[in-house]
């Protein structure tokens, strides 16, 4: 018989430990060992005690922060959970000792956060950390590199979460604001009214019509369908190489000007800008291809007829809100 006390601590016990989500299990899994690299540029040099301020107010209060993974059971089942612990800041803010004049810095951040996605991260404390890189690049006076674990969440559950670390420059106490999609007007007449309705019945044809398209399409692909062999297509084993992140920055002022004059999301232009850096990359890729075959016909298109390639995003399911993530798609078209 258990006393008022056990019962407590055993409910107490009980809330601490959480079982992992299934889409965390599966980020777990041996061959889909995932981790989610942020890269963030600073106007000053950072300062490791203002940090461990912030992050002690912030991020470690956060239940997943704050958790460590713990396997029970035996080889045959495994049972994963999420159990609390208490966060040593020193054990996940790395702050290495950096030449100031090194000579290619933006190079050196890129072999470095390269290096930092071959080493595991421990299972003994909660699976994240911090590298603070006080060495100046071409965009920032110094870098800051997060890594974290996939199964602590996904990129849209990290920018809520990077925005509510955030306070307002004019108010240090108050969240930032998040912009709310406006409603649409409440005038309502009979035209209107059937128009809307009409458009209402073709959207959802369209909408049952692209999905049996799609999942014809999916089939195909497991059974026979496959993707051409292209330049950008890595052969049996190149999921072992060494990766490297290389990045270039764009001007948020430039995509809300495109945004605006077609009347599109940012996303949009990110997925157009996308698809035609790959077009072009692939374009130039076939003319070398051409020289070194002898053909030296000049063409403003040398991508093949027909080419295919396809790309599997997981989808953002959540109500649109001030956040919004979609899925991408890439299409390579002639032009």
């Amino acid at each position: 018989m258990m006393t008022g006390d056990h019962v407590k601590a055993s409910r107490s016990s009980h809330h601490d430990e959480v079982p992992l989500s299934p889409a965390a299990r599966f980020f777990q899994a041996p061959r889909f060992n995932v981790y989610i690299i942020a890269i963030v540029g600073c106007k000053t040099r950072i300062n490791t005690d203002v940090v461990n301020a912030g992050l002690e107010k912030t991020l470690v209060k956060h239940p997943r922060f704050s958790s460590k993974m713990v396997v029970d059971g035996n080889k045959y089942c495994k049972n994963k959970k999420w159990t609390q612990t208490k966060v040593n800041l020193e054990d996940h803010i790395i702050v290495p000792e950096l030449d100031p004049n090194i000579e290619f810095p933006d190079r050196f951040v890129e072999d470095y956060v390269s290096n930092v996605t071959r080493t595991p991260l421990d299972l003994s404390k909660p699976l994240w950390e911090l590298h603070l890189l006080n060495i100046k690049t071409s965009d920032a006076e110094a870098v800051g590199v997060f890594r974290i674990h996939h199964s602590m969440g996904d990129g849209a559950s990290l920018i809520s979460l990077l925005l509510a670390c955030t306070r307002k420059t004019s108010d240090p106490e108050a969240l930032p604001s998040v912009p709310v999609k406006k409603g649409a007007g409440s005038t309502f007449n009979s035209a209107a009214g059937f128009w809307w309705f009409f458009s209402a019945i073709w959207l959802f044809l369209r909408l049952i019509w692209n999905t049996m398209v799609d999942v014809l399409l999916f089939v195909a692909t497991t059974l026979f369908l496959k993707d051409m062999k292209t330049p950008i297509k890595g052969a049996p084993g190149v999921e072992l190489n060494v990766k490297k992140f290389v990045h270039r920055t764009v001007s948020f002022d430039d995509i809300k000007l495109v945004k605006n004059a077609m009347n599109m999301t940012v996303n949009d232009v990110v997925t157009g800008i996308t698809q035609a850096g790959l077009s072009r990359y692939l374009n130039r890729r076939y003319s070398e291809e051409k020289k070194l075959d002898g053909q030296v016909k000049q063409s403003n298109s040398n991508i093949p007829k027909g080419i295919r390639l396809r790309t599997v995003i997981l989808v953002n399911l959540r109500k649109s809100a001030g956040i919004q993530v979609n899925y991408l798609s890439v299409i390579v078209r002639k032009t």
